[in-house]
């Protein structure tokens, strides 16, 4: 039975030390790039009744913030891209920053990391001028951090995506590209200093849309009936396990060896583009849920931690393809049947109705 069962780990500080206990760690990604959105706290409240435990949060929206004082629900805070020059330049803006938005609503809050910006590159893309404020931010951030009392308890990160990669096939031979080992290679020396993982953005949905002829439906969708990749010893029956794989490749190449990596982000849009429609978006979600509790071929055994994106659809993205990948629509009403609370495996919400039937989830 293809079940969609999320049990989620709880957060433990024992000896000044982040560990994980319970075997699985998935949350949902909270955007608000909507206008029709619900507000942040009956958003937490969404979260709460389908008992989804961590959230990631792309900016200090305080609403939210406040919201989730009190609750279980452990948090990724991220420094929007616009905020890096200001936290690199400018140690006492980052003291500020921590003070607002961390020290002021701990431990109320639960926060777990802070994520110093979002999928930023060096080179070919709208940000590569910010990529020179990254380190110095994060190291800004994490100085203000540890001045609060909190750096045994919070982990300072930045999420990238997998443009950095340039080699990716076959998993074992994945690494960096050139271009981008001066900017990542000190990121991850300073991870694996002060013991954070590297958050990375996977997409298998991009792979697959930009190569259908060559990447099957099934294989991203973790459909494959048999593996369809043999890596030496390894074998590969779902492209997310060989993406998250040439990823740590690639880590121990550039001195990463490992060092944890946190999936923030992995979804299936439901419209807009190639292979975009509910049920596959149902599919992708449920197996990637239920499969992230086993680890990867290259690091079995081990659950990944992993952020389902997103919350909501968010009308106010471009292009149309970024306007649909939410789980729930702005109305909070699921989209397609999925249980988060671990006890039952799948559930029809009462007044949601879905196309198909649940024998098609099995």
């Amino acid at each position: 039975m293809a079940a969609a069962v999320l049990i989620l780990g709880l957060l433990l500080v024992a000896g000044g030390e982040i560990t994980d206990a319970g075997a699985e760690s998935v949350g949902v990604c909270y955007g608000m790039q909507g206008n029709n959105l619900p507000p942040p706290s009956q958003v937490v409240s969404l979260y709460k009744s389908h008992n989804i435990k961590r959230m990631r949060l792309y900016d200090p929206n305080q609403a939210a913030l406040q919201a989730l004082k009190g609750t279980d629900i452990q948090l990724i805070l991220g420094v929007p891209n616009t905020g890096l020059r200001n936290l690199a330049t400018n140690p006492s803006a980052a003291h500020s920053w921590v003070q607002n938005n961390v020290k002021n609503h701990w431990p109320d809050v639960k926060f777990r990391y802070i994520t110093v910006g979002n999928e930023v590159s060096p080179v070919g893309s709208s940000t590569a001028q910010l990529a020179q404020f990254v380190l110095p931010a994060m190291t800004n951030i994490h100085n203000a951090i540890a001045s609060a009392g909190l750096g045994n308890q919070i982990r300072v990160s930045t999420a990238i995506d997998m443009t950095l990669i340039g080699n990716s096939y076959p998993p074992s031979n994945g690494q960096f590209r050139g271009d981008v080992r001066s900017y990542l290679d000190p990121i991850i020396a300073f991870l694996v200093r002060n013991g954070a993982p590297l958050l990375a953005n996977i997409y298998p949905y991009f792979s697959y849309a930009g190569s259908p002829k060559d990447i099957s439906l099934p294989y991203a969708l973790f459909t494959a009936p048999k593996v369809v990749v043999w890596d030496g010893p390894h074998g590969y029956q779902c492209l997310f396990d060989a993406m998250l794989d040439s990823l740590y490749s690639a880590l121990e190449r550039a001195g990463g060896a490992g060092l944890g990596v946190v999936v923030s982000e992995s979804g299936w849009p439901t419209a807009g583009g190639v292979g975009t429609t509910v049920e596959n978006a149902r599919t992708y979600v449920s197996k990637l849920t239920q499969h992230v509790k086993g680890g990867t071929p290259k690091r079995p055994g081990k659950a990944i931690e992993t952020y389902v994106f997103a919350m909501f659809d968010e009308n106010n993205k471009e292009p149309e393809l970024e306007k649909h990948w939410g789980v729930f629509n702005p109305n909070k009403q699921p989209k397609y049947p999925i249980d988060f609370d671990g006890e039952r495996v799948w559930k029809v919400l009462a007044g949601h109705n879905v196309s198909g039937s649940l024998a098609s989830a099995m």
